[in-house]
């Protein structure tokens, strides 16, 4: 079965790229699109183009087909940006991440993917890689997700050594471990810090998940569609249904292991790590 379905993530509310900006250290237009629209349209580098279009372009080197963006219900700022661009030999649709009555806020990643199966149930009888719209994975990360494996799902383990972030930021990321075939054991979305030693390899490395995955459709969904919500953050996380997904069955997830930087956009202060970006 072919992976050449690619599921972006960018329907967050963007809440700690707006609680950190700062009016007067970013340009007027950075400014009102931060504030106003997700981060991923934010402008960036020397020809000020969003991360969501460096994303796209890496998708297209690494030879996906398809892309499926979840966005807000209001997703014209989106759709705006995507018929301005010439994107040659890609088909890109668009998810609308519906909020409950009862909720201010999206339901979390979890809740994203199985909108996105919903609304399109061709990826139920696939397999596709989902990721993260606020990170900009390599073209050689991207690549590895559609290998021919033997295992159903897999995801990316990144070195936490490789990161150029302070420990405390990397903290918040997702942290893994995984036995001597790579097979994953666990998976803990931002662990205190009192355990995450707990997690080192015979190496002293740590694994680190930035939300990159490869699903087989039939099989994830029912692992999303029942994810439990986080009490502390009140979300149905990715990571969660993951870790279900692998206790309830063992050595379906391949790990592949990657040694390299990954850029990130939560805060206003991570704009300027891509100024050098064309």
């Amino acid at each position: 079965m072919k992976s050449d379905n690619l599921i972006i993530m960018a329907a967050g509310a963007s809440s700690r790229m707006k609680k950190s900006l700062n009016k007067e250290m970013v340009e007027s237009n950075v400014y009102e699109i931060a504030n106003n629209s997700h981060k991923s349209l934010i402008p960036l580098g020397k020809k000020g183009r969003p991360l969501v279009y460096y994303l796209i372009k890496n998708a297209i080197d690494a030879n996906y087909s398809n892309i499926y963006i979840i966005t807000g219900v209001d997703n014209d700022d989106f759709k705006e940006f995507i018929i301005s661009q010439s994107f040659n030999n890609i088909n890109i649709e668009f998810v609308k991440q519906y909020i409950p009555k009862e909720r201010e806020k999206p339901l979390g990643t979890s809740d994203a993917v199985v909108q996105a199966l919903d609304q399109f149930p061709e990826l139920k009888k696939s397999i596709f890689t989902v990721c993260n719209g606020d990170n900009l994975y390599s073209v050689k990360t991207l690549k590895l997700l559609k290998e021919k494996r033997n295992h159903p799902h897999a995801l990316i383990s990144y070195s936490w050594s490789a990161f150029n972030y302070e420990n405390e930021r990397i903290s918040k990321f997702a942290v893994i471990s995984m036995d001597s075939k790579n097979n994953l054991k666990d998976i803990v979305e931002k662990p205190d810090m009192d355990i995450v030693d707990n997690y080192k390899d015979e190496s002293g490395e740590i694994g680190l998940s930035m939300n990159i995955f490869s699903f087989t459709g039939s099989i994830i969904y029912s692992y999303v569609k029942n994810c439990p919500i986080n009490e502390k953050r009140n979300e149905k996380e990715l990571p969660e249904a993951v870790r279900i997904l692998i206790r309830e069955n063992p050595n379906s997830m391949f790990c592949y292991k990657v040694f390299e930087h990954l850029p990130d956009l939560t805060n206003s202060s991570d704009i300027d790590n891509f100024r050098d970006i064309e």
